[in-house]
């Protein structure tokens, strides 16, 4: 995905969403998570953080990295300055 795309998704659009909100959050504090895992601390059904990960995916802050034909993990992109910047922000925040 080139960063063109990347940038197409708007802040409203990663932040309009509480459970959204949350994966980011906890992906930021975990570095790496599997669904299941994901789904577990953030409260949220499979099809949920699935859609919530889909734009969070497309917004470029994470990835998704496949074991296998059936394991995903979800790595935080913090390469990515936004995505450095939102975690200062929440340990900031929570300091």
């Amino acid at each position: 995905m080139d960063a063109e795309s990347l940038s197409r998704v708007a802040i409203e659009d990663i932040f309009s969403s509480r459970g959204r909100i949350k994966v980011l959050k906890e992906l930021a504090i975990s570095n790496e998570l599997l669904m299941s895992e994901l789904c577990k601390r953030v409260g949220l059904n499979h099809s949920s953080a699935k859609s919530h990960l889909k734009v969070l995916i497309k917004s470029g802050l994470i990835e998704e990295k496949k074991h296998g034909s059936r394991i995903k993990i979800y790595r935080y992109k913090i390469e990515d300055l936004r995505a450095r910047s939102f975690r200062s922000l929440i340990n900031l925040w929570e300091s």
